[in-house]
């Protein structure tokens, strides 16, 4: 089974293929160079248009706010997931994590953390979506 062959990137895919991720350190630098769109109880998403056919994603969560693998995983599992289901326009959107959502002595996920963090997702990708006025 080669994943490879359904990478090509078209109009309404829900796949996660190289060209609809931030992965370069000055592709990332780009956007972060800009303001934040928007912040959440934990999160803060950066945004920047792009003359690409689709939208692109890159995610940072820091070791000093997700102190588990398991947690950080988690939270990019969830963050990929809910951009591949939402359809938005060409842009480049970075999600950094931006406060701590656990420590080291509770549970790495619970499905109370999933929830919160899916739905503040959701309302991130959901407002990106919304065309913003020209400056």
């Amino acid at each position: 089974m080669d994943s490879c062959q359904n990478s090509s990137t078209g109009e309404g895919r829900h796949d996660f293929a190289r060209a609809r991720r931030i992965i370069k350190t000055d592709e990332f630098s780009s956007v972060f160079s800009l303001r934040p769109t928007q912040k959440s109880a934990h999160f803060v998403l950066y945004t920047r248009q792009n003359q690409l056919p689709n939208a692109r994603l890159g995610i940072v969560v820091a070791k000093r706010f997700a102190p588990r693998a398991v947690t950080r995983n988690t939270i990019k599992r969830v963050t990929r997931e809910l951009f591949r289901v939402t359809s938005l326009p060409a842009i480049d959107c970075v999600v950094r994590l931006s406060r701590p959502v656990n420590s080291k002595d509770g549970p790495a996920t619970t499905a109370k953390l999933k929830a919160e963090l899916r739905q503040e997702l959701t309302r991130l990708f959901a407002n990106a979506n919304k065309p913003r006025p020209a400056k």
